[in-house]
């Protein structure tokens, strides 16, 4: 949480007046949003606010409410897009939380159906969705390094580095980083 006097992280800041955004294109009051969401007014209201820095899982049902995935919203709220985005240039975006932290690999286009992401984990982190943005979202996860426990539905996959698990979400997901050591992946998502 952050302290009264501090300001709020401009990525913070940018995303939540998107959600505000969103919110009030739907019609939407935050009682209502916190209806369709699972998500309580007040944290809902925070998020907004920029008073606090929303968590992946957050996030992620916040999209499935709006029909996003997460790369979308993000991409929503950085600059305009571009063909060609370089490594320095990739939006960061951390889950302090969870231990999650997220690159987006590619240029953000709200136009087009997949794109990739980096993943990072800290050993032990763990971070549960309980569904996914958009039912049947294929995704691609291929670890780069480390070991990752991918848990979809009723059906758990150990990755080690270099194994790709490619799937169709369509309920529960968890991303585990067993440890010793970090995990490091690339996602690539597409929309059905």
């Amino acid at each position: 949480m952050k302290h009264e006097d501090e300001a709020p992280d401009p990525m913070d800041a940018r995303l939540g007046a998107r959600l505000a955004e969103l919110r009030v294109q739907h019609g939407w009051s935050l009682g209502e949003l916190a209806d369709r969401s699972g998500i309580s007014r007040s944290t809902l209201s925070r998020a907004e606010r920029a008073e606090t820095s929303p968590t992946a899982s957050l996030l992620n049902r916040l999209c499935g409410v709006y029909g996003r995935t997460m790369s979308q919203l993000l991409s929503e709220v950085e600059a305009v897009p571009t063909p060609l985005l370089r490594a320095a240039d990739q939006p960061l975006w951390e889950d302090r939380a969870s231990g999650f932290v997220r690159r987006s690999v590619s240029p953000p286009h709200t136009g087009l159906r997949g794109e990739l992401v980096e993943g990072r984990l800290t050993a032990g982190a763990d971070i549960a969705y309980d569904r996914p943005p958009v039912p049947g979202l294929e995704q691609h996860i291929w670890v780069l390094e480390g070991a990752l426990d991918v848990m979809a539905g009723h059906t758990d996959h150990h990755l080690d580095t270099g194994d790709c698990l490619r799937l169709r979400v369509w309920g529960p997901t968890r991303f585990r980083c067993p440890g010793p050591d970090a995990v490091r992946y690339v996602l690539a998502v597409v929309l059905p």
